[in-house]
């Protein structure tokens, strides 16, 4: 799985004209599901996601996780992250899981992340959705939940 996580003073998520997730202060992630994914990839994305050093400590550092702030959660599925983009000037999808994987993959991750991090909120597979953030700083990573080298 691969993610684009921004550190955000706020974000939120809207579909059909209605706002279905919001937070504050805390991470926005978009997350993409490949082919090869598992369970266990969710898994260590989450643990990634939660676990990432992006805050500012007492000395201005990024040296504080999501868990340490207890900042917001906005997971949003986001399909064409998982895009070749290598070659040409339109984008092949052939990495990316098929449907019913993602969907599964993202709900599982979504239970995943409401036991682990409450108050975590979410965007719709296969919605269309109008994300709005507001980055702070800006600070953008992204985050696989494995190594290249194991694909």
């Amino acid at each position: 799985m691969i993610t684009v996580i921004q550190r955000v003073r706020h974000a939120e998520v809207v579909v059909d004209g209605i706002e279905i997730g919001r937070i504050g202060p805390g991470i926005l992630a978009l997350v993409g599901v490949e082919k090869p994914d598992t369970r266990k990839s969710a898994d260590r994305l989450l643990e990634r996601i939660l676990s990432y050093r992006i805050f500012a400590d007492a000395q201005g550092k990024m040296n504080l996780s999501l868990r340490d702030i207890d900042g917001g959660l906005l997971l949003v599925p986001q399909f064409t992250l998982a895009a070749d983009t290598d070659s040409g000037n339109r984008p092949s999808f052939t990495a990316a899981a098929p449907p019913e994987l993602g969907r599964d993959l993202f709900a599982y991750l979504q239970g995943r992340a409401r036991d682990l991090h409450p108050g975590a909120q979410f965007g719709r597979f296969g919605a269309d959705m109008q994300v709005s953030l507001t980055n702070d700083g800006p600070v953008t990573f992204t985050l696989r939940s494995a190594d290249k080298s194991d694909r």
